[in-house]
């Protein structure tokens, strides 16, 4: 029915754009009055505007968003459509004009109808465009902000703007589709709650990243698994301290939530440094007694080398500066006492590997592990692009900051191969750039560990 609905508009606004304003025009400039045919194709052109512009599609999909993304996609189709149509037919019109098809009327030729045609349909084109990428540009996630830029810019070069239309088309159905068969899923198995594990989950971040109440550090992640019936608390701690540090920070958080909630015990879900933060609490601060499971993602366990080399390298000088300026910043957003080069340093492989001497596993907390590689530097963003090299120089294969080994403890170890080419850096792992990575559903990879720990009586 939607293909059937598509072709209808296609045909209308093929109509709309480039007969109804000739055939008007042809009306005002012989004079004539218009009879009941003229008035006939006042509504149609009515309809046109408003099954295009204004429901291009029937309200079918989940949510808002979603629907104004799939009128968007389906604008910029209709748009390269008609601006295909309609470019053949403005030829054929001038073709007509110029070689005398058409007869000249009495008042002059046709050339300067056509010609005023021409601007008609152009204005008809940029609206239908501009509705559909609006629409695109105001609610897509997956196309980012590299998306829109080159889309910009590409906007003014012949040929290349074109074909960045199309993927842009390609990028956003591709999205609505991805999202609808989310939320397909979601309503198949919302009864079900198969998140809502015995112990709430703990979610603690990385080095130099906070838990922002509207910038979620996790994501979609943490909206996916309360969805299916979990409890989500965040960690809380500072952007950048030593492990120790904020262990202690940790340590007081659980403790609050288990006073709170009258829960007894959480599952931790730690990533990067996180990792070894919530070891150092379990260990060191006596929270073994209220972690049901310590799941690490992407934690540098053995430290990485790259980390202990570039401070080598660098001049003390230089280091404190860099400090100075990310501890007064992180201030001002809320770290009472940041500490960027204790952080950095308890990252190193030196400083893990004597913490890991005198940081135990506790008896009866469940340890494991996740983590993920890249294939090629560009499967990072920005920075891990650029780390990525320097560490598989180091460490071998890793994820842009993370080495594999590095990241494997516990009594199990789930390492996630990439599909095809691309690869899950550490920042995909998190869902941080909210991007849909083709082989790999991270929402659905957290909401099956969730299940897991359930099924396990966790």
């Amino acid at each position: 029915m939607k293909h059937v609905r598509r072709i209808v508009c296609g045909l209308l606004s093929v109509a709309a754009i480039n007969y109804i304003p000739l055939f008007i025009l042809v009306h005002l400039r012989s004079g004539e009055e218009f009879s009941f045919s003229f008035w006939y194709w006042l509504p149609l052109l009515a309809a046109f505007v408003y099954i295009t512009d204004i429901r291009p599609l029937p309200r079918t999909f989940p949510t808002g968003r979603i629907q104004r993304l799939a009128e968007g996609a389906e604008l910029l189709q209709l748009f390269v459509a008609d601006f295909l149509c309609s470019l053949g037919i403005q030829i054929l019109w001038l073709w007509m004009a110029v070689s005398r098809t058409i007869p000249d009327m009495e008042n002059g030729g046709m050339v300067p109808l056509i010609a005023t045609n021409l601007v008609i349909v152009s204005l008809s084109l940029c609206n239908l465009f501009w509705s559909g990428m609006l629409r695109a540009y105001l609610t897509s996630v997956q196309l980012g902000i590299k998306h829109r830029i080159l889309a910009a810019l590409c906007g003014w070069i012949p040929i290349l703007n074109a074909w960045y239309l199309v993927k842009i088309i390609h990028i956003c159905r591709d999205e609505v589709e991805f999202e609808t068969e989310k939320w397909e899923l979601y309503a198949v198995r919302a009864e079900s709650e198969i998140c809502r594990t015995k112990y709430p989950l703990l979610m603690v971040h990385g080095v130099f990243f906070r838990d922002f109440r509207y910038l979620n550090y996790w994501g979609r992640i943490p909206k996916e698994l309360i969805r299916n019936g979990a409890s989500v608390y965040y960690g809380q701690q500072q952007s950048a301290a030593s492990v120790e540090d904020s262990g202690r920070e940790l340590a007081a958080r659980i403790r609050q939530i288990v006073e709170e909630t009258g829960c007894g015990k959480v599952n931790i879900i730690a990533h990067s440094k996180g990792g070894l933060d919530s070891r150092a609490a379990i260990a060191h601060c006596g929270m073994a007694s209220f972690v049901a499971t310590l799941t690490t993602i992407n934690t540098p366990h053995r430290g990485c080398i790259f980390a202990e080399y570039l401070l080598g390298k660098v001049p003390l000088a230089v280091q404190q500066k860099i400090a100075a300026t990310y501890n007064a910043a992180m201030r001002k957003m809320g770290d009472p006492d940041p500490d960027f080069l204790a952080a950095v340093t308890d990252l190193t492989e030196s400083a893990c590997l004597a913490r890991n001497e005198v940081t135990l596993d506790a008896p009866g907390v469940v340890y494991e592990s996740v983590t993920s590689y890249c294939r090629k530097a560009q499967h990072g963003k920005f920075p891990l692009n650029m780390t990525y090299p320097i560490v598989r120089h180091f460490d071998g294969r890793n994820d842009g900051l993370v080495a594999v080994e590095s990241a494997r403890w516990g009594e199990k170890f789930t390492l996630l191969e990439p599909q095809g080419k691309r690869g899950i850096s550490h920042g995909d792992v998190v869902d941080l750039n909210r991007e849909n990575i083709r082989g790999f559903d991270v929402r659905e990879f957290y909401v099956n560990l969730a299940a897991n720990l359930k099924r396990r009586g966790f």
